[in-house]
């Protein structure tokens, strides 16, 4: 039986292009993911490596393409990879965040809505930089 999903997501009153270009950089990564990543994140090969409330973590950006995928894998010091499905997609001269959250294996009812609210307030937090970035 497939995990649990959740499906969040945030308008945003900035163009696609731009969260887009905003989000996959690394150097603005912790300012608005605050479950991934602190301010010290570094370039290692073909990927980045951060502290994080997980502990320290490995994080595989999808390459710079023109559809506005973000996904993501997240590799803890214990060797797990998690898979994120992040998009920016364009609306109008705004954008839609879609994140899908995956229930993990084994998590509590408690544990996977305390995921899905910190994914929320990351998008809204992303949200409020673009918006503010625009003005």
């Amino acid at each position: 039986m497939p995990r649990e999903v959740r499906i969040v997501s945030e308008t945003v009153d900035a163009l696609a292009d731009q969260v887009y270009e905003f989000t996959r950089q690394r150097e603005n990564l912790h300012r608005w993911a605050s479950g991934l990543a602190s301010a010290d994140i570094e370039q290692e090969g073909d990927h980045w490596v951060a502290d994080s409330p997980m502990g320290r973590i490995q994080i595989r950006m999808a390459p710079r393409n023109e559809f506005g995928v973000l996904d993501h894998d997240v590799t803890t010091s214990d060797g797990v990879t998690t898979h994120n499905a992040f998009r920016v997609t364009p609306v109008d001269a705004g954008s839609v965040l879609t994140f899908v959250v995956l229930r993990m294996a084994g998590a509590s009812d408690e544990a996977f809505e305390q995921d899905v609210a910190h994914v929320l307030k990351d998008l809204r937090a992303l949200k409020t930089l673009m918006e503010e970035k625009g003005a």
